[in-house]
């Protein structure tokens, strides 16, 4: 499906679910095995963010009702990382908010890293916002293997959610990640008012820069949010299509399960999401508000004949 045009990805969206995962199904099946991999993340450093994204509790631009908390101490992110690898997460993420780090939380966030890179059996990812390529280098060399860094929406639909930043500053972020040989995990959020065209630009922007992994978000309005209205601006079967879109255009991602999905999705079609192309959990609770467990996640793969690692 090489030499398809933009226009032949938004047919596929008229054509009926079942005939769609059936395809993306087995490209899944053509390019991975039964293994989905399990990531866990924690918010080391929560709210007063400068960024005004329409989407964030954590934006002081917006009035959501959440516990904000400067930078966690080492140690509790170690725990943190540990408890995550007991419940079958291989990958663990440091996150923070913000634009970027201070220089004091910088050097205390180096060795979060070094700590969490330490234990067996997880891999250390980051999320810290816009670093310099100075910073980029540094958290590489502390054991960062993957760094989140997602585009969320697409070029054109970018200043309807976001203005203090650009597009492009992401796009520039997750290709210096790239050049210092991070993977990149670089995703987007569905059901922001965005278009059918806008989703399948998402994709394409993803496919030009080729991460490792791909977090999929679904919008989970929260009060106080500019978007705190939008619950119905996508259903189900429209989610469900846009994944075996994501793994039409991008047949190689590892394609994440992130925020969003126990909210908008029933569990049935979450394992339908599975069968269309996810093969990558974002488990436990996300950065402001509660996910999935971990116990249930494993018994619907296990289910599926899928095993979680």
């Amino acid at each position: 499906m090489e030499n398809m045009t933009k226009q032949d990805y938004l047919n596929l969206y008229e054509k009926p679910l079942d005939e769609l995962i059936e395809i993306s199904s087995q490209i899944t099946k053509d390019n991975f095995d039964n293994t989905v991999e399990a990531c866990s993340i924690i918010s080391a450093k929560t709210g007063e963010c400068g960024e005004n994204c329409k989407y964030c509790a954590q934006s002081k631009h917006n009035h959501a009702e959440i516990e904000c908390h400067p930078l966690l101490d080492v140690e509790t992110v170690k725990k943190a990382a540990l408890s995550a690898k007991e419940n079958g997460a291989t990958r663990f993420c440091i996150v923070t908010s913000g634009r970027v780090p201070s220089d004091k939380d910088f050097e205390k966030i180096l060795e979060m890293i070094k700590e969490v890179a330490s234990i067996d059996g997880i891999h250390c990812c980051a999320s810290l916002g816009l670093l310099s390529e100075e910073q980029i280098k540094k958290i590489k060399e502390a054991g960062v293997e993957r760094y989140n860094h997602n585009i969320n929406t697409s070029e054109n639909y970018h200043t309807n959610i976001c203005t203090t930043h650009k597009f492009q500053d992401r796009v520039n972020t997750v290709k210096t990640i790239q050049k210092y040989g991070m993977e990149a995990c670089c995703g987007v959020i569905i059901g922001m008012g965005e278009s059918r065209e806008d989703r399948v630009d998402m994709a394409l922007s993803l496919k030009e820069l080729n991460p490792k992994t791909v977090p999929i978000n679904f919008l989970n309005p929260i009060k106080g949010t500019p978007l705190e209205n939008y619950e119905s601006k996508i259903d189900e079967e429209e989610i469900l299509k846009t994944i075996c879109i994501f793994r039409i255009i991008l047949p190689k991602a590892m394609l994440r399960y992130a925020g969003g999905r126990t909210s908008r999705l029933s569990k049935y079609n979450q394992a339908l999401g599975i069968k269309a192309g996810i093969n990558s959990l974002l488990v436990g609770n996300y950065l402001t508000t509660l996910g999935s467990d971990a116990k249930e996640d494993k018994k619907m793969l296990k289910d599926m004949d899928l095993v979680m690692g």
